[in-house]
């Protein structure tokens, strides 16, 4: 189907959810997916759709669950403690990443709870990570978030930064550093922003890529993804947190 036209389908509320629309918006997205790994001649399999769960309620992540999907995205650690915990225990292989920004008195509930930790951004932050570690003998996989477009207002490492950084994370607090991840400005041609992430990465030896989301996945698989991190177009509409 094309693009736009299963762009119109998903636009829906939560609060209009079925058991039925989750899992043919993931199929959707499943084939976009499948058919931009085709177009940029990449293998089916090496792009990990994460559903990004944030503000919907359990019962929409149960359809996601039974439609097959097992990576999860959350934005805040607090929501995340009040939806997962009963979730991961009825299914143990869930994959559940942060993917929001991250408190330092978050940081013991965040090893504990998630598999990946996408928003490592300053040495704070770090060194607090690796103490909550070695605590939990936990060892969540860590995505460094850079901050592409250097907006002051937006978290993250600023590019020409990043080698210092991931020395100072893999260095100094032995964190399971794997990738990077981004959030391209809106107002900007996200290609730019994938671009000189897919380089930062391959310049650091670093395999894994989470970029791009609903409205640009596609492109960012073409520069090299391994996760995406799509919502709307699986959840629909996002319903406002106070």
């Amino acid at each position: 189907m094309p693009r736009l036209m299963w762009e119109q389908v998903f636009r829906m509320t939560a609060e209009t959810h079925s058991a039925a629309e989750i899992p043919g918006r993931l199929n959707l997205v499943r084939e976009e997916i499948r058919l931009a790994c085709e177009g940029a001649d990449r293998p089916i399999g090496s792009v990990e759709l994460v559903a990004v769960s944030k503000t919907m309620p359990a019962a929409a992540v149960e359809d996601a669950i039974e439609a097959g999907q097992r990576v999860f995205g959350e934005n805040r650690v607090q929501e995340a403690l009040g939806k997962w915990p009963a979730l991961k225990e009825l299914h143990p292989d869930i994959e559940l990443h942060l993917i929001g920004p991250l408190q330092t008195n978050k940081a013991r509930d965040a090893v504990s709870l998630f598999d990946a930790i996408q928003t490592v951004d300053r040495p704070k932050l770090a060194r607090v990570l690796a103490e909550e570690m070695e605590r939990a003998g936990k060892r969540p996989r860590c995505f460094v978030q850079v901050n592409t477009g250097e907006e002051p207002q937006k978290a993250g490492v600023g590019p020409e930064d990043v080698a210092a950084f991931v020395s100072v994370c893999k260095e100094t607090f032995n964190l399971p550093v794997v990738g990077l991840m981004c959030i391209p400005p809106l107002d900007e041609e996200p290609a730019m922003h994938f671009a000189l992430l897919a380089k930062l990465a391959a310049e650091l030896k670093l395999p894994e890529l989470s970029m791009g989301m609903s409205a640009d996945f596609e492109t960012a698989i073409a520069f090299g993804a391994t996760y995406v991190r799509i919502g709307t177009a699986i959840f629909g509409e996002r319903v406002l947190l106070e």
